[in-house]
């Protein structure tokens, strides 16, 4: 397998051949990731320019994250609903934790999930036009995951099984170094075939707004559940889109 149907198979709904995953496929998936969002993000902006110019800015906006959540199973959103319950509840570190793994979701995991997308709504239907809209979905799809990327350098782990231990640690820095410098190159870039040299710099601001939520997300995770788990990489995929998204409708 592929990395990035590696990737395709870990994190999304479409379907591709079976394989198994050790820890040497979870890092080239993992190093694959960013790329993955964003071609997700690529098909979910052409959905959200052809609805914007059928029918206005929002139902494109909306529809555009729908097909992004229906790619993915919506397994992020879950992650930052249920991160939300764990410290929501102010619960010691286990307990938390313990809160995260349930299959339900409580009334902080709705209200952070309806809150987080309504923000990207808002932000993407505010943009200038439909097609840096659909450049800010994409490069935020990418940025989303490439800080999952980064944050799998660490080998802090908040439990010993499940599927987000498999990916902690499991990137060298050296590999998060360049993809970091790739993935930031094609957002600039493409923010700039659409909409010139102001909406580059607008994904600029928005890419160092997103680059110190992140850092503080993760510190946040971190020093309150002593490690990551996949509930919470899925949180901070939510935080850095909406953070990117919003500083770039912004400046833009």
């Amino acid at each position: 397998m592929n990395s990035l149907g590696a990737a395709t198979g870990l994190f999304t709904v479409i379907p591709v051949p079976a394989f198994e995953v050790d820890r040497r496929l979870a890092a080239r998936a993992m190093a694959a990731f960013p790329w993955l969002g964003a071609l997700l993000g690529a098909a979910s902006g052409a959905v959200l320019w052809a609805a914007w110019q059928l029918a206005g800015p929002l139902l494109g906006a909306m529809l555009g994250l729908a097909l992004l959540a229906g790619l993915t199973g919506a397994m992020h959103l879950d992650g930052v609903a249920d991160t939300a319950d764990g410290l929501g509840s102010r619960r010691p570190p286990d307990e938390a934790l313990t809160i995260m793994r349930k299959s339900d979701i409580g009334p902080m995991g709705v209200a952070t999930l309806v809150l987080v997308l309504l923000v990207d709504a808002a932000a993407l239907a505010s943009m200038p036009s439909a097609v840096v809209a659909a450049v800010g979905l994409a490069g935020a799809a990418a940025l989303g995951r490439l800080a999952i990327t980064l944050a799998s350098v660490s080998t802090r782990s908040a439990r010993q099984h499940g599927f987000g231990a498999l990916f902690v640690g499991v990137t060298r820095p050296w590999v998060a170094a360049v993809t970091w410098v790739a993935v930031v190159g094609l957002v600039l870039a493409g923010a700039w075939v659409a909409g010139g040299q102001h909406a580059a710099l607008a994904a600029g601001i928005g890419l160092a707004a997103a680059t110190l939520a992140g850092a503080l997300w993760s510190r946040h995770l971190l020093v309150r559940l002593g490690g990551w788990t996949g509930d919470t990489f899925g949180s901070l995929i939510e935080v850095v889109q909406a953070v990117f998204l919003v500083a770039f409708a912004l400046a833009a």
